[in-house]
């Protein structure tokens, strides 16, 4: 609220020329509280009103004056604005206690829908590391999207086709044994896939041989039909072991098989706007006007390819959804893929391809390269969501025994543990796979923000607080960092969203939560006047945290 009031009241003063969201941006936080709660940078006005920022900042500032403001300074070619705390302390108390769960949320979204195409693991394959990110930040942006205000549509996009299926086949006629198959489904099919990829380098007629099985299975053989659903009904039964793990849910779940006769009428779609062309037998899509290679929609053998099947998917999806946003969760590999997606669509006359984004992150790594399931060099999710879990159950049998749930705090400590140590990562970057990093109870870590809303449950419990609008708010100064943190959930939660970035979630949380900790230390919160106003404020720092959390997909424990 304060910063728009700065904002409009500067608008004001300055004129047409410099309008309130320009001057929003650059509003800043002083990195010390001595300098103010807010400032404002006059460097940023001195070219076009041609005066020093000193001189600009001795005569915007005395025309500042608000009740939110309790003194403004110019100090160098700096505004340096004190907010009246008693005032704001109050407001923002009062706002929680009122608002309860619904404080951050906003209204931006209602009755628009954003659809998120996310996790998308290859069916059998076992769910590895590399699938993480997708899944994890996929699910996050999709509870910011919700909490914007937007109806959300959450697609797990199977990759349960391709020609990797036809050497996936071929490796089973020569190698594969269907009891082992049946006793550890993933492992196995994993095992005789990366052996075809070895052998291949030495027998490069395996290479045509997979092509034949894939040949068959688009040709609906019998047998390539009956394996191919086996390899999936195993590989979906072993990836609902994960996601109910990680507590994440679909709206749809469905493969990219599903579209293979929808596909014609696509490839009929672009001969109607005559977008085809040949290009050494195979059908493409030119984009010379987009400086990026063409998009080949049918190979010289006249299979389809994954372009066709997700322009199909994104033509179909907005039929079924009519999408304002269409948000792909994938890896930054595929960026020219996606690029060659939207400038296909644009060029078929869709308006809504504009609004179809490639939401892009880094890869997990493992001794600095990629991960890679046809060179087996993988690591398992759900081995290192059992790790973290029984870190945790070792750590509570070690330090609380007599914990209740123990399994289900284990549970929400070690998995909150994994999906914390990808979020609190920029996506755009890679991520160095560290068991040891991720599995760190202390630190920036989600275990030290649940135990930070565990200290304040005991805090509450102990001072037997119960929400009341009515309770005496706080005087105190040693709450005002607190405060302000608390007050910056609103803000922090929009612009996670409208930068598709969990990761400042995670950071603003850290914030919170050192913040709150060096309160605790500092104050007796149990002791000497105003006992229900700091429980209040405690209250709030604990709903703030535990709606941060939750929008990151990690669960609060009550006890640990």
């Amino acid at each position: 609220m304060e910063k728009h009031v700065l904002a409009l009241q500067l608008s004001q003063i300055l004129g047409e020329e410099f309008n309130r969201d320009w001057i929003y941006e650059h509003i800043e936080i002083p990195k010390q509280e001595k300098m103010g709660d807010l400032a404002f940078p006059c460097f940023k006005l001195s070219p076009a009103l041609r005066k020093p920022p000193q001189d600009l900042a001795s005569e915007l500032a005395p025309q500042l004056k608000h009740d939110l403001f309790e003194n403004v300074q110019p100090v160098g070619g700096y505004i340096n604005i004190f907010l009246n705390q008693q005032f704001i302390t109050e407001h923002t108390l009062k706002q929680i206690l009122t608002e309860q769960e619904n404080y951050g949320k906003h209204t931006f979204g209602e009755g628009k829908t954003v659809v998120f195409d996310l996790s998308a693991p290859n069916i059998a394959k076992p769910f590895s590391m590399g699938h993480l990110r997708s899944t994890v930040i996929g699910n996050s942006l999709a509870n910011l999207a919700a909490n914007y205000g937007y109806e959300t549509v959450k697609i797990n996009y199977i990759g349960d086709y391709g020609t990797q299926f036809g050497k996936l086949l071929s490796a089973y006629k020569n190698w594969g044994d269907e009891e082992k198959i049946r006793a550890n489904p993933l492992a196995e099919l994993t095992k005789i896939y990366v052996k075809f990829h070895e052998e291949a380098k030495e027998n490069t007629l395996l290479i045509d041989e997979g092509r034949h099985w894939f040949k068959k299975l688009e040709q609906q053989d019998e047998e390539a039909l009956r394996l191919w659903r086996w390899f999936k009904e195993v590989s979906l039964e072993e990836f609902e072991k994960i996601y109910q793990l990680l507590g994440i849910e679909f709206d749809l779940t469905r493969g990219e098989a599903y579209y293979n006769d929808k596909m014609d009428a696509t490839v009929e779609l672009l001969k109607e706007h005559q977008l085809l062309e040949d290009s050494d037998g195979a059908k493409v899509v030119r984009l010379d006007e987009e400086g990026i290679p063409p998009c080949l929609i049918k190979k010289s053998d006249g299979t389809t390819i994954y372009a066709t099947r997700d322009l199909t998917a994104a033509i179909d999806r907005f039929n079924s959804y009519s999408f304002d946003e269409a948000l792909y969760v994938v890896g930054h590999e595929q960026s020219l893929h996606f690029a060659q997606i939207k400038h296909v669509l644009n060029k078929l006359g869709f308006n809504w391809a504009q609004n179809v984004k490639h939401i892009s992150f880094g890869m997990m790594l493992q001794d600095g390269k990629k991960m890679s399931t046809r060179q087996g060099k993988t690591i398992l999710l759900e081995n290192v969501l059992k790790e973290a879990i029984q870190q945790a159950s070792d750590s509570i049998e070690e330090k609380n025994p007599q914990l209740r749930n123990k399994e289900t705090v284990a549970r929400q400590v070690g998995v909150g543990a994994v999906i914390f140590h990808d979020l609190k990562q920029d996506r755009r970057n890679d991520v160095e796979f560290s068991i040891e990093d991720m599995l760190r109870f202390e630190g920036n870590t989600a275990p030290y923000l649940q135990y930070s809303y565990v200290r304040a449950q005991s805090i509450l419990q102990k001072g037997g607080f119960k929400v009341d609008a009515s309770n005496p708010f706080l005087s105190d100064e040693k709450a005002w960092s607190l405060i302000k943190q608390i007050r910056k959930f609103p803000e922090a939660t929009a612009k996670a969203y409208k930068e598709y970035d969990p990761s400042q979630i995670a950071k603003y949380l850290l914030d919170l939560a050192k913040t709150f900790n060096q309160y605790y230390t500092h104050t007796k919160i149990l002791q000497g006047e105003q006992q229900d106003a700091k429980l209040t404020l405690v209250y709030g720092f604990s709903l703030v945290l535990k709606q941060g959390l939750s929008l990151l997909g990690i669960e609060a424990p009550e006890e640990m």
